[in-house]
């Protein structure tokens, strides 16, 4: 098929020119891994660090060993009674025994993975949801406390038939399977289930919120994931044998997915940043030095991963082989975007998506116009349009009218695993309403402006509110409570709550605080401030108005980050409201101290504001 560099729409046509029909070769994940790997058998398909400080000395794994690993771990599942319908979670960090674990666990059956971050109770709620029948997790290491969340949950499990220890050892009497201990009994050349994967066969379920109640859990197909790597590859944004970083988390379908099943399905070569990933310290001092030595072309991360970058010098490293950078999973500041390439010379490319998507949605095309700020085109054989709802009806929205995004194609899902969490989640015919607000201008780049579901994205993290509200409202004293997201320099909001008390009731916002720490089951979640207010604002029927909640809080953030600046700022004062164009706009009036000079004030202030993502317009007196 002819190669297109997608600069412009016109490019994107091009590539739907050939029936998709004809770029799904096979219409499963095992065998779309199966046929890189065949290709590529002595190549390196994974170097995998146990920390930032030791990227000189990986563990590697050719492509041939990554196959049979794969097939082995699928041998072992199918033996413990995993058929095409049965679940697999796995509480795993990065590392190779995960890509076998994930993709043995679809071959076999279906994968759950899960963030082992979170707290014991969430996590076997997500069990429980999901029916797991084989629980695969990490030993007893150092600093993880993963096995003992399976200590304290697997009792409360009552479908669970065995638990896998990674790193362990096998205790047949209390129905543990030490993975490292028997992998290599089992076949590593073909499956012994015989299985014919089915495209329509759920291939995984990946948790997208809900940490109080039933959790939400988004199935994908075979067909979904084997499209999604089928329309990247369309893309041209890799060729065999180029390395890729993956440092976000492999229970997030972007880590399993574009750094993960897309490079493997054309030979590429995998560099596992560490257990921890973009989390570990000493991955971020060494990422420009570890750029150099792999010579790797592209990495994938959130807003976050580049703020601390920006903090890093990257003195004589050689990384002129960094092709892209892909940034999404949240708003990135334009500015921060526009200082963090002059000062590292790298491309990144703003993307879009979410799980329900199975990752990827849109993004700025690599070989065109680059606009700051925006989430870009869409992707080829991926329908995307921005709908306004009027009523019961949806109407496509004009071209810059705000409205919800809503997404079409191959690669989205049929639906959560609970039926009651899909009402109202459909605009119209096969389009899934995102929830998030935007617009699509004239030549079809596409804008976020806001989000109309109530949702707070800490570093590309969903976080549900009712995981703080419900358990306020549970709180005595508190009669009304509401979360929403801050504006973050780091990680691009955190949850904060209003609170409004009964009357004469004595409560404090480090008396909320400190009950919300023994409440809350993920630590993403825990607010980083409470604000106590005589009344929450209310819409005429009575519910909370939050984006007059959510303005406060861009209020607050900018007023405190102006007023740092120091005795140059007399004083500050924010009106934030809404806007046609951004969803959001800060009005910022700036009384500066009689000595203060203005351009240099002005400068210091665009610094300071860089790195958040609320459209500001700026007035100095």
């Amino acid at each position: 098929m002819e190669e297109i560099k997608v600069a412009t729409m016109a490019d994107i046509e091009k590539i739907e020119s050939v029936p998709f029909e004809q770029r799904m070769k096979v219409g499963n994940m095992y065998d779309l891994l199966k046929e890189g790997a065949e290709a590529n058998a002595e190549k390196t398909a994974l170097s995998f660090m146990f920390s930032g400080d030791t990227f000189e000395s990986p563990i590697q794994v050719t492509y041939g060993e990554l196959i049979s690993q794969i097939t082995r771990t699928a041998n072992l599942f199918h033996d413990l009674g995993i058929g095409p319908k049965d679940v697999v979670t796995y509480l795993l960090p990065n590392a190779p025994h995960t890509h076998y674990v994930l993709w043995g666990g679809e071959a076999a059956g279906i994968v759950n993975p899960v963030n082992p971050l979170l707290e014991a109770s969430t996590i076997r709620d997500i069990c429980l949801a999901a029916g797991t029948k084989v629980l695969v997790a990490l030993a007893e290491v150092p600093g993880s406390e993963i096995w003992q969340k399976v200590e304290a949950i697997r009792h409360e499990l009552p479908e669970l038939k065995a638990i896998i220890r990674v790193f362990g050892p096998s205790d047949e009497k209390e129905g543990i399977i030490g993975f490292d201990e028997v992998i290599n009994n089992y076949n590593g050349d073909s499956l012994d289930s015989g299985r014919e994967i089915d495209p329509q066969d759920i291939a995984s379920m990946y948790h997208t919120g809900g940490t109080t109640g039933t959790p939400k859990l988004a199935p994908h197909t075979h067909a979904n994931e084997v499209a999604m790597v089928n329309i990247i590859g369309a893309m041209n944004l890799l060729k065999p044998g180029d390395t890729v970083l993956n440092g976000l988390p492999l229970f997030h379908v972007n880590g399993t997915i574009i750094t993960g099943g897309f490079p493997f399905s054309i030979g590429g070569h995998v560099v596992i940043l560490s257990p921890q990933g973009y989390r570990d310290p000493t991955v971020m001092q060494n990422f420009y030095k570890i750029v150099e030595r792999y010579k790797a072309v592209f990495f994938s991360c959130v807003p976050t991963v580049l703020s601390v970058l920006m903090d890093i010098p990257k003195e004589e490293c050689d990384i002129s082989s960094l092709q892209f950078a892909l940034c999404g999973a949240a708003p990135l500041s334009t500015e921060l975007m526009t200082r963090f390439e002059k000062r590292t010379e790298m491309t990144i490319l703003e993307g879009y998506g979410l799980t329900e998507g199975t990752t990827a949605s849109s993004v700025n095309p690599p070989f065109g116009e680059r606009r700051v700020g925006s989430i870009g085109l869409r992707l080829p054989y991926s329908e995307m349009d921005v709908f306004v709802r009027e009523g019961t009806k949806s109407r496509r929205a004009e071209i810059n009218e705000i409205g919800n995004i809503c997404i079409k194609g191959p690669t989205v899902f049929q639906g959560y695993l609970d039926e009651t969490k899909n009402e109202g989640i459909w605009a119209d015919d096969g389009w899934f309403d995102t929830g998030d607000l935007g617009r699509k201008d004239a030549e079809g780049y596409f804008w976020l402006t806001g989000r109309a579901k109530d949702l707070i994205i800490r570093g590309g993290h969903n976080i549900d509110p009712a995981a703080i509200e419900d358990p306020l409202y549970k709180l005595d004293g508190v009669q009304v409570a509401a979360a929403v997201g801050r504006p973050d320099a780091h990680a691009g909001e955190v949850p904060v709550a209003y609170v409004q008390l009964l009357p004469e009731c004595n409560l404090t916002a480090e008396n909320i605080m400190e009950y919300l720490e023994g409440e809350i089951g993920e630590r993403a979640a825990l607010p980083k401030e409470i604000f106590i207010m005589d009344e929450l604002p209310l819409t005429p029927i009575g519910k909370i108005f939050k984006p007059f909640l959510r303005w406060d809080a861009v209020k607050q953030t900018y007023e405190r980050e102006v007023k740092k600046i120091g005795d140059e700022i007399a004083d500050v004062k924010a009106v934030v409201r809404e806007d046609k164009l951004h969803g959001t706009l800060a009005l910022i009036e700036v009384t500066l101290d009689g000595n203060a000079a203005a351009d240099d004030v002005k400068s210091k202030i665009e610094e300071v504001l860089s790195r958040f993502t609320v459209k500001y317009e700026l007035v100095l007196k």
